[in-house]
Protein backbone atom coordinates (compact mmCIF):
# COMPACT_ATOMS: atom_id res chain seq x y z
CA UNK A 1 0.00 0.00 0.00
CA UNK A 2 1.66 3.42 -1.06
CA UNK A 3 0.53 5.88 1.81
CA UNK A 4 1.53 9.35 1.80
CA UNK A 5 1.83 12.14 4.78
CA UNK A 6 0.20 15.44 4.01
CA UNK A 7 1.72 17.78 6.79
CA UNK A 8 1.00 21.27 8.12
CA UNK A 9 -0.98 23.65 10.92
CA UNK A 10 -4.12 23.67 8.67
CA UNK A 11 -5.00 26.64 11.13
CA UNK A 12 -7.88 26.41 9.31
CA UNK A 13 -7.90 23.70 6.75
CA UNK A 14 -9.14 25.25 3.32
CA UNK A 15 -10.34 24.08 0.33
CA UNK A 16 -6.91 24.65 -0.99
CA UNK A 17 -6.36 22.20 1.48
CA UNK A 18 -8.51 19.90 0.57
CA UNK A 19 -7.98 19.97 -3.20
CA UNK A 20 -4.18 18.94 -2.59
CA UNK A 21 -5.88 15.72 -0.40
CA UNK A 22 -8.58 14.86 -3.81
CA UNK A 23 -5.67 14.87 -6.05
CA UNK A 24 -3.06 13.10 -3.57
CA UNK A 25 -5.75 10.03 -3.36
CA UNK A 26 -5.82 9.52 -7.10
CA UNK A 27 -1.59 8.84 -6.60
CA UNK A 28 -2.01 7.54 -3.21
CA UNK A 29 -4.10 4.55 -1.79
CA UNK A 30 -3.98 6.11 1.09
CA UNK A 31 -3.69 9.75 2.79
CA UNK A 32 -2.78 10.78 6.18
CA UNK A 33 -3.93 14.38 6.93
CA UNK A 34 -1.21 14.98 9.85
CA UNK A 35 -1.80 18.35 12.04
CA UNK A 36 1.33 19.41 13.12
CA UNK A 37 1.43 20.82 16.46
CA UNK A 38 3.34 23.60 17.30
CA UNK A 39 3.39 24.59 21.41
CA UNK A 40 4.88 27.87 21.01
CA UNK A 41 2.43 29.34 18.44
CA UNK A 42 -1.08 30.25 19.23
CA UNK A 43 -3.76 28.48 16.81
CA UNK A 44 -6.66 30.12 15.29
CA UNK A 45 -9.11 27.40 16.00
CA UNK A 46 -8.54 24.64 18.42
CA UNK A 47 -6.51 21.61 16.89
CA UNK A 48 -9.60 19.42 18.07
CA UNK A 49 -11.65 21.54 15.99
CA UNK A 50 -9.86 21.93 13.21
CA UNK A 51 -9.32 17.63 13.14
CA UNK A 52 -12.42 16.92 13.63
CA UNK A 53 -13.88 19.35 10.97
CA UNK A 54 -11.65 17.36 8.52
CA UNK A 55 -12.80 14.16 9.80
CA UNK A 56 -16.54 14.92 9.08
CA UNK A 57 -14.99 15.86 4.90
CA UNK A 58 -13.88 12.78 4.45
CA UNK A 59 -15.91 10.51 6.85
CA UNK A 60 -16.56 6.93 5.29
CA UNK A 61 -13.78 7.30 2.73
CA UNK A 62 -10.94 4.51 4.34
CA UNK A 63 -7.97 6.21 2.20
CA UNK A 64 -7.88 9.52 4.21
CA UNK A 65 -6.85 9.11 8.14
CA UNK A 66 -6.45 12.39 9.99
CA UNK A 67 -3.72 12.23 12.79
CA UNK A 68 -1.78 15.14 14.76
CA UNK A 69 1.91 14.68 15.41
CA UNK A 70 4.73 17.06 17.45
CA UNK A 71 8.15 16.57 16.07
CA UNK A 72 9.82 16.05 12.76
CA UNK A 73 8.18 14.48 10.05
CA UNK A 74 10.70 12.12 9.30
CA UNK A 75 9.74 10.29 12.38
CA UNK A 76 5.92 10.61 11.83
CA UNK A 77 6.58 8.59 8.07
CA UNK A 78 8.69 5.81 10.31
CA UNK A 79 5.10 5.70 12.18
CA UNK A 80 3.37 4.86 9.33
CA UNK A 81 6.03 3.16 7.18
CA UNK A 82 6.19 5.62 4.20
CA UNK A 83 8.76 7.78 2.32
CA UNK A 84 6.25 10.13 0.64
CA UNK A 85 5.27 13.79 1.61
CA UNK A 86 2.48 15.60 -0.14
CA UNK A 87 2.81 19.38 -0.26
CA UNK A 88 0.51 21.44 -1.76
CA UNK A 89 2.24 25.11 -3.66
CA UNK A 90 0.29 28.19 -4.31
CA UNK A 91 3.42 30.85 -5.96
CA UNK A 92 7.32 30.65 -6.27
CA UNK A 93 7.48 31.27 -2.92
CA UNK A 94 5.88 28.10 -1.33
CA UNK A 95 8.27 26.15 -4.07
CA UNK A 96 11.16 27.87 -2.32
CA UNK A 97 10.60 26.68 0.59
CA UNK A 98 9.41 23.09 0.04
CA UNK A 99 12.45 22.12 -2.03
CA UNK A 100 14.28 23.20 0.61
CA UNK A 101 12.25 21.28 2.88
CA UNK A 102 12.03 18.55 0.60
CA UNK A 103 15.91 18.08 0.82
CA UNK A 104 16.52 18.09 4.27
CA UNK A 105 13.37 15.46 4.46
CA UNK A 106 15.29 13.22 2.00
CA UNK A 107 18.87 13.66 3.66
CA UNK A 108 17.86 12.76 6.67
CA UNK A 109 14.62 10.15 6.65
CA UNK A 110 14.69 8.97 2.89
CA UNK A 111 11.54 10.81 1.90
CA UNK A 112 10.16 12.08 -1.37
CA UNK A 113 8.04 14.92 -1.36
CA UNK A 114 5.67 15.28 -4.02
CA UNK A 115 4.31 18.82 -4.76
CA UNK A 116 1.26 19.54 -5.93
CA UNK A 117 0.96 22.62 -7.72
CA UNK A 118 -2.74 24.53 -6.64
CA UNK A 119 -5.46 24.99 -9.15
CA UNK A 120 -5.74 28.64 -10.35
CA UNK A 121 -9.00 29.32 -8.95
CA UNK A 122 -7.72 28.45 -5.37
CA UNK A 123 -4.42 29.18 -5.78
CA UNK A 124 -5.23 32.87 -4.00
CA UNK A 125 -6.76 31.18 -0.59
CA UNK A 126 -4.48 30.77 2.07
CA UNK A 127 -4.99 30.17 5.88
CA UNK A 128 -3.37 33.27 6.80
CA UNK A 129 -5.62 35.17 4.13
CA UNK A 130 -8.85 33.34 5.88
CA UNK A 131 -7.26 34.20 9.59
CA UNK A 132 -6.95 38.06 8.19
CA UNK A 133 -10.56 38.08 6.78
CA UNK A 134 -11.91 36.34 9.77
CA UNK A 135 -10.49 38.58 12.29
CA UNK A 136 -11.65 41.72 10.44
CA UNK A 137 -15.63 40.31 10.28
CA UNK A 138 -15.32 39.66 6.83
CA UNK A 139 -16.92 36.45 5.20
CA UNK A 140 -14.68 33.31 4.82
CA UNK A 141 -16.89 30.40 5.44
CA UNK A 142 -16.33 29.29 1.32
CA UNK A 143 -12.54 29.61 1.37
CA UNK A 144 -13.20 26.80 5.01
CA UNK A 145 -13.75 22.87 4.58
Amino acid sequence: MKIAIFTGSFDPFTIGHKDVVDRALSIFDKVVIAFGVNLQKEPFMPIEERMERVRKVYDGDERVEVTSYQGLTIDLAKRYNTHYIIKGVRNAVDFEYERNMAEINRRLGGLETVLLFANDEKAHVSSSLVRELVRFGKPADEYIV
